[in-house]
């Protein structure tokens, strides 16, 4: 493994730990993807000794800043493009309430059996009488050309000690496709309750690392097939089922979304995209009914799933921001395209979809693409093709019309000095008016255009004209 210490901050630890006597290993993460060929830019050291005390002298001799943490006994330094963390050997033990350990100094055998799997127990030496040897206890080298996640020790143990580390298991299988052992599966089942005393911030940590891992639905299977879904997340649990009524049934929206959320991976990594792909259909247990004759519908879904969105994200801790924003306004557009590439598309159709949608246009459309699901050829390629038509006809009318990001080109300022009337109902009335118009194609989207109308419009309601400035 001498060859594959290249960056100079190993010869810095090297050097060092050979002028202290001390021994030092590279270990985790790191090994892990450097056994992988995957790029990795975080680095944990393990000191056999204070792992803080050779930090600082490692910090010292790099001129860097160096940032100590006593109550968890690790340092942390940034140098060129890394990240490395120090931390003495230890060995933990655990109270059933809590996921944090009592710790106890200890040997680097007793550091490599806290780890949480197996590939991530493997360490590389870097005292210069050991340097580059691989010091593998638990068979990880093994379980990498396996694809395999397995733990060190009994794996109740290891999940009930630290209940995170079943959703870090999931979160590994999801991002690397790798499998996860029959008996740890077991014991994820048996310990699923224990999730509880995890914080919400870290399980949704580990839950858009899911998320944004290459085929998400490696993950999410394996949460739902262990119950933890159930737990974490019981509205996406509740989207799995098919019912039938006189021998008519719907497709499974669990397994939809998770082929929503697969074939909006293949085209973004934004996690927000993502999400939208995981609740476009959450409102649909909430809104099914069966109508004879006709069969089973959701209507109003996207509605009632736009609604649920901030309350979703307050619940799981995720931002009530724009990002939010964002997710509840691809949830309640994302039927608009599909009925567009169902019917003849009209320009004020189109025109309203660039209103409404404005700078998130491009990804509604990948979003709604992402939601052809069907296993029906023909059906596929008439969407694709629809879906084509319709992207045509939203550039040709963005192009004439410059709906999307729409300004009014007569503000309610405008209105109240041109009739030399206060704010009130008569300034929304023609506000509205305006904006239809436009919309509908009735008037171009012009000021010139907008101020005829509004002198009509406000004609009409009894208005007369006090003021012109343009």
């Amino acid at each position: 493994m001498k060859q594959s210490l290249q960056h100079p901050l190993f010869t810095v630890l090297s050097t060092i730990a050979a002028e202290q006597n001390v021994h030092a290993y590279v270990i985790g993460g790191f090994v892990r993807d450097l056994l992988l060929d995957r790029p990795s830019k975080d680095i944990d050291i393990v000191i056999i000794g204070n792992g803080i005390s050779f930090a600082e002298s490692v910090a010292k001799k790099l001129k860097v800043k160096l940032s100590v943490f006593k109550n968890f006994g690790t340092a942390m330094l940034k140098y060129q493009d890394v990240e490395v963390e120090f931390v003495g050997a230890r060995k933990e033990s655990y109270r059933a309430d809590s996921r944090k350990p009592i710790v106890e100094n200890g040997t680097l055998e007793d550091d490599q059996k806290r780890r949480d799997f197996t590939i991530n127990a493997l360490a590389i030496a870097l005292h210069p009488t050991q340097f580059g040897e691989l010091l593998d206890p638990f068979n990880g080298v093994n379980d990498l050309k396996q694809k395999l996640i397995r733990t060190p020790l009994d794996p109740i143990e290891t999940f009930s000690d630290d209940p995170l580390r079943m959703l870090r298991a999931i979160r590994f299988a999801s991002q690397l496709n790798f499998t996860i052992d029959p008996i740890a599966i077991d014991a994820i089942k048996e310990t699923v309750e224990r999730i509880c005393i995890i914080s919400q911030e870290r399980i949704t940590e580990e839950l858009n690392k899911i998320i944004l891992s290459p085929k998400p639905s490696v993950g999410f299977i394996y949460l739902f097939d262990t119950s933890l879904l159930h737990k974490i997340f019981p509205l996406m649990a509740n989207l799995y089922g098919v019912d039938y009524i006189d021998g008519k049934g719907h497709k499974d929206n669990f397994y939809h979304t998770l082929q929503v959320l697969d074939n909006i991976s293949t085209t973004t990594d934004d996690l927000w995209l993502r999400w939208a792909a995981i609740l476009h259909d959450i409102a649909k247990p909430a809104t099914k009914r069966f109508e004879p004759g006709h069969g089973w519908t959701f209507h109003g879904h996207e509605d009632k799933g736009a609604r649920m969105v901030p309350k979703i994200f307050a619940e799981l801790k995720l931002p009530l921001n724009d990002k939010m924003k964002f997710v509840q306004k691809m949830v309640q557009l994302h039927l608009r395209p599909i009925v567009l590439a169902q019917d003849v598309v009209t320009d004020s159709a189109v025109r309203r979809l660039l209103f409404e949608a404005n700078d998130d246009i491009e990804a509604l459309m990948l979003l709604c693409k992402a939601d052809i699901t069907t296993k029906n050829e023909y059906k596929v390629k008439k969407y694709r093709k629809n879906f084509e038509l319709v992207q045509q006809k939203l550039k040709d009318v963005e192009q004439r019309d410059n709906i999307r990001n729409w300004q009014p080109p007569i503000t309610g300022i405008d209105i109240m000095h041109i009739f030399g009337i206060k704010e009130g109902r008569e300034v929304g009335i023609i506000k509205n008016q305006i904006r239809e118009a436009i919309l509908e194609g009735e008037i171009p989207n012009s000021r010139e255009a907008a101020l005829d109308f509004t002198i009509r419009k406000g004609s009409e309601i009894g208005l007369k004209v006090v003021a012109n400035t343009f």
